[in-house]
C-alpha cells in the first residue's frame, strides 16, 4: 500500500477523532451527559480507526489518496461513535432524542458515500465493507439503547448482533464467507431496521408500540440472514457435485 494513502487515511481518522472529541464536549453543554461520555465516543471512534487502517493495509484499495467517498464514511463513523457514548448515561428523554438525531444524521449520509465511489470512479472493496461495517456497528448500537431505554426486551440487541454472528459463522464455515451477490432486498432491510431503531429511540415511542415496530424490523432482518445462508447452502452443495 502507498505511503501517501497511509499517511492520508491516518490524518483522515486523527481529525476525525479530534471532532468527535470536540462535538461530544459540545454535547454535554446542552445534555445532561457524563464526563465520562466524550471518552467512551473518543474510545469508539478510535476502535473504528484502528479497524479501518487495519483493513485499509489488506484490503483491495487500489488508489494513492484515500478518496471523498471514504471521507463520508469517516464522518458517518463519528457519529455513530457520538450513538454509542450515550451508552450508560441515563436513560432520559432528551438523551434518546439526542442520540436518535445522530444517528438520523449517519442515516442521511448512508449512500452518499457510495454515489461519490461510483461518481469518481473510486469504488473499491474496502469502501464497501468500510460502509458496511459503520451500519452494522450503527445497529448494535441502537439495539442496545433500545433496551437500555426500555423500548424492548433483551432480544432486541440480536438485531445488532445478527451480523457479528454471520461473520463469525464464516471462521468456523468457510463456505460461508463466500461473495454474496448485490442484493436490493439486503440493501432495503439494512435501511429499515435502522430506521425503525431510529424511531423506537424517541421519547414518545413507546412500548407497546416500540417492540411491535423493533420485532417486525428484526424479523424482517433475520428473513433476510436467513435468504443469505440458503443462497451460501445451497451454492455450497454445487460446489461439492
Amino acid at each position: 500500500m502507498p505511503n501517501s494513502l497511509r499517511a492520508r487515511a491516518f490524518a483522515a481518522m486523527v481529525a476525525g477523532l479530534i471532532a468527535v472529541v470536540s462535538l461530544a464536549v459540545l454535547a454535554r453543554l446542552a445534555l445532561p451527559l457524563s464526563a465520562a461520555f466524550p471518552l467512551k465516543a473518543a474510545a469508539c471512534f478510535a476502535i473504528v480507526a484502528a479497524v479501518a487502517m487495519a483493513r485499509l493495509a489488506d484490503a483491495n484499495h487500489p488508489f494513492a489518496i484515500f478518496g471523498q467517498a471514504n471521507q463520508v464514511t469517516t464522518a458517518r463513523a463519528m457519529f455513530v461513535a457520538l450513538v454509542a457514548g450515550t451508552i450508560g448515561e441515563p436513560p432520559l428523554p432528551i438523551i434518546a432524542a439526542g442520540a436518535a438525531a445522530a444517528a438520523m444524521a449517519v442515516t442521511m449520509m448512508d449512500g452518499v458515500d457510495g454515489w461519490l465511489a461510483r461518481s469518481r470512479r473510486m469504488a473499491s472493496a474496502f469502501g464497501a465493507r468500510y460502509d458496511m461495517e459503520v451500519d452494522a456497528l450503527l445497529i448494535l448500537v441502537l439495539s442496545v439503547l433500545a433496551f437500555a431505554h426500555d423500548k424492548a426486551g433483551a432480544w432486541v440487541i440480536v438485531s445488532g448482533l445478527a451480523r457479528y454472528v454471520f461473520v463469525a459463522a464464516g471462521w468456523t464455515w468457510p463456505w460461508m464467507e463466500r461473495p454474496l451477490i448485490p442484493s436490493r432486498r439486503r440493501q432495503a432491510v439494512c435501511v429499515i431496521q435502522i430506521v425503525a431503531l431510529i424511531v423506537i429511540a424517541e421519547p414518545m415511542v413507546v412500548p407497546p408500540v416500540s417492540s411491535v415496530v423493533a420485532a417486525f424490523a428484526l424479523g424482517l432482518l433475520c428473513a433476510s440472514f436467513g435468504a443469505d445462508t440458503l443462497w451460501l447452502v445451497l451454492h455450497r452443495r454445487e460446489e461439492m457435485a
